[in-house]
């Protein structure tokens, strides 16, 4: 085994490590589980195993980089919530035969809101804005595994109180062309508050996933299932407020399903379904789309389009807009 692949080994074992044993009910940042690809979101908001060129698929897994063209570009636009704004840039170069680097960055902003005194008097005008910025690696451990890493910073700011965190995303996926197959795991957001907001630290959304992707010959179909939070399975992780909150409700929670219908080369549509965010809506009250999500995309040359539909509140859906290109 050489050394960059017995490296990959030793750091999934240490996040496999540090995942089971600091877990925490409350987190912050959690502006960095949002989809940040119009194609996920419309799988369902979680897709580690999809392979496509897209550089913004490094976000939620660094190991998927591998498949991205050379000197690629996404842009990413999603209306949140009413008011909030969110949005995300990635980049891509390949390095040498087995290598490929990134950048990254995302925002989520929540807009101007009045700013009031202890005693309800309104004082002038607030804001607050998470951010994150990131660098990726990844490298082609054979022709089937490939490993990456991204190494990121995090800042939030609400009005007066600000925090900052270092984290790690770390990912492995083998590909088959031939059978149209992908298999990934993926440990993301392990780190900590370097400053926190106030006295109490908070721990940061992390996420061991796996996923699996999988065409069905001969027809255009292609499946994906990606089970997320596998360390979490606790009730007090989910968000069931007069409702049964049994083994099985919190099972189904772990699951996030898509399916693309591919009826050319370069198009797509999408279609998936959320359990734990229908399960979460429909506690909230929302009963009409509740864990839905939809989209479709084209490639026209060098250039990619792709739109999307989800719902992340009980009273607004959102829409998300990606744009790529291949310099």
């Amino acid at each position: 085994m050489g050394t960059k692949r017995r490296l990959f080994l030793l750091l999934f074992l240490c996040v496999w490590f540090v995942g089971t044993e600091a877990q925490e009910s409350r987190s912050a940042f959690n502006f960095l589980s949002v989809s940040s690809s119009a194609h996920t979101t419309a799988l369902g908001g979680c897709n580690i195993s999809l392979i496509d060129d897209d550089a913004s698929l490094a976000l939620q897994n660094p190991a998927l980089l591998s498949n991205v063209s050379n000197n690629s570009i996404n842009l990413n636009f999603l209306s949140y919530m009413k008011g909030s704004n969110m949005g995300s840039a990635s980049f891509a170069r390949i390095a040498g035969e087995r290598g490929t680097w990134g950048v990254n960055a995302q925002f989520l902003g929540y807009g101007s809101m009045q700013e009031t005194s202890p005693t309800g008097e309104v004082i002038g005008k607030t804001s607050a804005l998470d951010m994150a910025i990131g660098g990726t690696y990844t490298y082609d451990l054979s022709d089937h595994w490939a490993g990456g890493v991204t190494g990121k910073f995090i800042y939030s700011k609400y009005a007066d109180y600000s925090s900052y965190a270092l984290a790690v995303d770390l990912g492995l996926n083998y590909y088959d062309y031939e059978k149209d197959f992908s298999l990934s795991l993926v440990g993301s957001n392990l780190g900590g508050q370097v400053k926190a907001f106030g006295d109490v630290r908070e721990a940061l959304p992390y996420n061991l996933s796996l996923g699996i992707t999988k065409g069905i010959p001969h027809s255009p179909f292609r499946i994906s299932l990606t089970l997320t939070n596998l360390t979490r399975w606790d009730k007090k992780y989910f968000y069931t407020p007069g409702a049964s909150a049994g083994f099985g409700r919190i099972l189904m929670s772990h699951f996030n399903l898509g399916l693309d219908i591919l009826p050319g080369k370069n198009t797509y549509v999408s279609i998936g379904y959320n359990f734990r965010r229908a399960n979460e809506l429909k506690a909230a009250g929302a009963s009409h789309g509740a864990g839905l999500t939809c989209g479709a995309g084209i490639n026209i040359k060098q250039f990619k389009v792709g739109v999307a539909y989800a719902k992340y509140h009980v009273n607004m859906p959102a829409f998300s807009l990606s744009l790529g290109y291949s310099l």
